[in-house]
Formats: C-alpha cells, sequence, structure tokens
C-alpha cells in the first residue's frame, strides 16, 4: 500500500522524534545509518517533508533535521500524504485504475476494507506514538 519512499520517510521521522527530548538534530548520513536506507532517498525524502512542514532544517554547523512538540503530536497520515499523496487510500489492491464499486477487481470489497481501517490508523496514531516503543526498545526501525 505504501511506497518504499514512505515507509523511509516514517522511520526518518520516527527516528527525528526520539530526539526531542535532547534538542539534538539529525543529519542525512545519521538518519540513512539509523533506518538502514540510502542516503540518496533519506536527502530526497527529508527535503519533501521539510517543504510539506512535517520536519524542520537548519544549516550551518549545529544544523540538521529536527521536529518541534507541535509536529511530535501530529498524526502519522500527514507524512503518509507528503510523501504518496492523498490518493494512495482510494487506489486499487491490484492497480487498477478503473476499480471501483460498480466496476470492481476481485478483491476490492476486502482490500477497501483494510485500506480504510490503515487510513483510520494513520489518522489516529501520532508521531510521538509510533515513538514510544522505539524509545523503550519494544520496536525498531532497521533490520
Amino acid at each position: 500500500m505504501l511506497s518504499l519512499t514512505c515507509k523511509t520517510a516514517i522511520k526518518a521521522v520516527i527516528y527525528l522524534a526520539s530526539k526531542i527530548e535532547t534538542g539534538t538534530k539529525a543529519g542525512i548520513k545519521e538518519i540513512a545509518a539509523y533506518i538502514d536506507a540510502s542516503e540518496h532517498t533519506v536527502g530526497k525524502v527529508l527535503q519533501t517533508l521539510v517543504k510539506e512542514k512535517v520536519i524542520n532544517s537548519q544549516k550551518g554547523p549545529s544544523g540538521g533535521f529536527y521536529i518541534t512538540p507541535k509536529q511530535f503530536t501530529q498524526p502519522i497520515i500527514k507524512i503518509v500524504v507528503a510523501i504518496d499523496g492523498k490518493d494512495v487510500f482510494n487506489q486499487c489492491g491490484l492497480g487498477l485504475t478503473q476499480c471501483s464499486a460498480q466496476h470492481p477487481c476481485p478483491m476490492h470489497d476486502d482490500y477497501k476494507a483494510v485500506r480504510d481501517q490503515f487510513k483510520k490508523m494513520c489518522q489516529q496514531k501520532k508521531v510521538q506514538d509510533m515513538c514510544q516503543p522505539v524509545n523503550n526498545g519494544m520496536a525498531y526501525l532497521f533490520g
């Protein structure tokens, strides 16, 4: 359902969220190494997230990427929409362009239910909700 780029973006934001208490910023190399992603992909993703105001960046010797307390409480759907767009929650499970309730693919009804539940989860889960299990060692962003 989500693109690899979007999954990378979510992991990068969660990583930045894990640094909010210390107030430290992170660079592209650090983030890419921690989430096991290419620096090129992480760089492009971070640029988009800054442009969409999901995260912030600061240039200079003490610069890097970071999130604010307000961004810490934003829903995960903001990341998904910034990277994959709103239409990701309307796409056909088989990738058909004409799939609809009137012209369904073989998995339309089942996939729609899963897709709608996933959208609801993305609307309800906040960045802080995803960060907490990582900080507690109960969840991981790599591997």
